[in-house]
């Protein structure tokens, strides 16, 4: 009787061993794992390419200068969060609407999807490339802002509520028209310049206005990028071509100085009157939207 206690109590002191051990080597495996991924800013420097961000970005050029210092630190900052292109394979908001298991582990966390990308979505096979986008009938493209001194014409914030689906689809309509330069006595189009309205493009649904009622729609919010261009365009004495009031009442900004857009048919569009090119510059940032108007001496 007591040989038998003895083995059970050395086959129990030898489960308990076994067991320490397996959490030994399976705590190793696991920081060992963790090790071999990059810090935040090794991911982000492995997908930032600054000759790209200064050409898209001519706001932050201006801003910030054209150091690669200078533009890495921007993005870190604020650049990856407001949705912006990091390099011509590393878009965050293209990553995110491309994959489902991504957008649903992730959220709104977008360092996470650059970690991902670098750690595993590589060697995954993954597209992270930006969206392609469509410049106003060929005279309107991104400013390179490098080498070339502007002079602001004026500026036009509005508020909107941050982490909902229409604060993504302000995000994308305000980079859309980002960088876009217009050439002397061209007219640039905003629904010809953002990304066509599509899930593929990374839209959400969210309320619009149809005929004087709140609906859901896809892209819902983008008319506040084009009523704030338009805010913008009043304030510096910039005239549309065409420009059409929402049916309802906005409450970003004073009655009269909206703008919405609605399929091919009803647009925001100006004629640039100078003699040298416009610029439109364009950041959405937690809330805040902010366009400016800038021209090229």
């Amino acid at each position: 009787m007591g040989l038998d206690v003895t083995l059970v109590i050395k086959k129990g002191i030898l489960f308990i061993l076994g067991l320490f051990a397996s959490f030994v080597v399976f705590h190793s495996m696991s920081v060992d794992a963790y090790a071999s991924e990059v810090s935040d800013e090794q991911a982000v420097k492995q997908v930032f390419d600054a000759t790209y961000y200064a050409s898209h970005n001519p706001d932050v050029v201006i801003a910030r200068g054209d150091s690669t210092e200078a533009l890495l630190k921007h993005y870190m900052e604020s650049g990856l969060n407001e949705g912006r292109s990091a390099s011509a394979t590393f878009d965050p908001r293209a990553y995110r609407a491309r994959y489902a298991d991504l957008d649903a582990a992730f959220g709104d966390n977008w360092i996470k999807y650059v970690r991902h990308y670098v750690n595993h979505g590589i060697a995954e096979g993954r597209d992270a490339s930006p969206v392609a986008q469509t410049a106003s009938n060929g005279s309107a493209s991104a400013a390179s802002g490098s080498g070339s001194e502007y002079t602001r014409l004026g500026s036009y914030t509005t508020k909107y509520m941050d982490g909902v689906p229409r604060a993504v689809n302000v995000g994308i309509a305000a980079a859309g028209i980002n960088g876009v330069k217009v050439a002397p006595g061209a007219e640039f189009s905003f629904t010809n310049t953002i990304p066509a309205r599509t899930v593929e493009n990374g839209y959400q649904e969210a309320t619009v206005f149809v005929n004087k009622e709140k609906v859901k729609g896809l892209g819902g919010g983008i008319c506040q990028v084009s009523s704030t261009l338009y805010a913008c365009m009043k304030t510096v004495g910039l005239a549309a071509t065409e420009r059409h009031p929402h049916s309802l009442p906005v409450d970003y900004l004073p009655e009269g100085w909206d703008a919405t857009i609605s399929g091919q048919s009803v647009d925001l569009k100006f004629v640039n009157t100078y003699s040298t090119p416009l610029m439109i510059a364009a950041q959405a940032d937690h809330g805040k939207l902010t366009v400016s108007l800038y021209l090229q001496n």
